[in-house]
This record gives C-alpha cells, structure tokens and sequence, in this order.
C-alpha cells in the first residue's frame, strides 16, 4: 500500500491518503510536545516504538470485541487504518491520580481512587482542549447520547483490558487518553493510539515513571523509558 497525498500532521503523526479511499496510512514521528505544544523536543526512536506498541495493544482490543481502526502494520513507523470522522473528544480513564487531576483537585499523585473516573475533554486546539460536562457534549451535538454511553463503555471496558495486560508485565496503568472515530456507516470505533504518549505508566515495584512524563518533567532517561515499556510488551512474544 503507497502513500498518496498528505492529509494532516499533528504533533506526532502524520496521515496519508492511499489508493482505498476507505484506508489511511498513518506514520508516526519522533517529535514530542507538552503542554499544548508549549514544549517541543524529539524523543530518539519514539516513533518506532509508538507504531508498534499502538498496533500489539489495538489487536488485542479487537480481540476483545470492541471496534479498533487498526488494519495492519506496514513498517516501523507506518500503519494502515480504517478511514473515521474523528469524535472530537479526548477520553480519559484515570486509575490513579496524577498529572492534572491532582494539580485541579489537591489530591496527592499515587492516591489511588476506589474506582476507575471517566473525563472528557473537547478537542479544539483554540480553546486548549478544556475539560467538558457529558451534558455539555450533548447540548453541542458532539455525539447523540448513546455515543456518548458506547465511547464511556468502551473506555472503561480498555482499562480493564489493559490495566490487566500491564499488571502481569509489572507495569501500573495510571491513567490513559483515547479517541474515538465514526465510520461511514456511524459505528463507533477506538482510533489515535495507545502508547507512552498517551498512558501513564509505573514500574509497579519502584514507581518508576516509564512514559512522556519523564519528557514533560524533565526527568531523563526518556528513551531508556520507552525502550523498557517495549521491552516488557514483547517478552511474551520471545
């Protein structure tokens, strides 16, 4: 499958056209942004390893019965995806509080929550993606509400797949952001990706940041971090 006409570059993907006007070939890059793009750097092999890790932790969604768009993988850093209108909403599934749910609310990072939270924020660069009420996604018609009740069901149904797949990998899932897609035929699907760009992820046993808070706090070791989560992903492939 070729690479046709650019479509889109974001902060870490860009998307191709292919000859299937039903199929895209998405690409990932190096580059790393925080804070709504206020801090920019590149993060060696990122790429590579979000590529990768996106596609292993997508099929194994799949497998679980909930709609991905992920095809197949074309190389290290391409994928072949289906076509979706993108929900322009970011789903966050929180086990732990970190990040800025502590910063919002005062509670410490490490307090871990007697059951999973489900935030949305609205994706729109111009406003800072800001945190959205589910009663205001209805009155802006973002989604109907039983969108709304299927993106909610599938979030919380990934967090138990993956907070299951990591835990036996001695890694704890924080916390996660997804999107969501809508094919031609309006099915709700899991689209974007799954990777330490977009999950908080501890080693369980020191608290080891092993994800992009260790780029956006300056902590180090960013790609020795992301190497070891792809190392750890892959050992039972071995």
């Amino acid at each position: 499958m070729e690479k046709g006409k650019q479509l889109y570059e974001g902060k870490a993907k860009k998307v191709f056209e292919t000859d299937d006007p039903s199929l895209l070939i998405v690409s990932y890059k190096d580059d790393a942004t925080a804070f709504n793009g206020l801090k920019k750097g590149s993060i060696a092999g990122k790429g590579v390893i979000n590529n990768q890790m996106s596609n292993y932790l997508m099929a194994l969604i799949e497998k679980e019965g909930i709609p991905t768009h992920f095809v197949r993988e074309l190389s290290d850093r391409d994928t072949l995806v289906r076509r979706v209108a993108i929900i322009p909403l970011e789903v966050i599934v929180r086990n732990i509080a970190a990040g800025s749910f502590a910063k919002n609310y005062g509670v410490s990072e490490g307090t871990v929550f007697d059951r999973p939270t489900v935030e949305f924020s609205y994706k729109n660069d111009a406003l800072g993606d800001p945190l959205i009420a589910p009663s205001h996604i209805l009155a802006l018609h973002l989604v109907t509400e039983k969108e709304l009740d299927t993106v909610s069901g599938y979030a919380l149904r990934i967090n138990e797949i993956l907070r299951s797949f990591w835990s036996k990998r001695g890694i704890t899932l924080v916390d996660f952001k997804i999107e969501f897609g809508k094919t031609p035929d309006g099915t709700v699907i899991l689209a974007d990706e799954i990777s330490p760009d977009t999950c908080r992820l501890w080693d369980t046993a020191t608290g080891t940041r092993l994800d992009k808070d260790r780029f956006r706090r300056d902590l180090g070791n960013v790609e020795e971090a992301y190497i070891e989560v792809m190392k750890r992903l892959k050992a039972d492939q071995e």
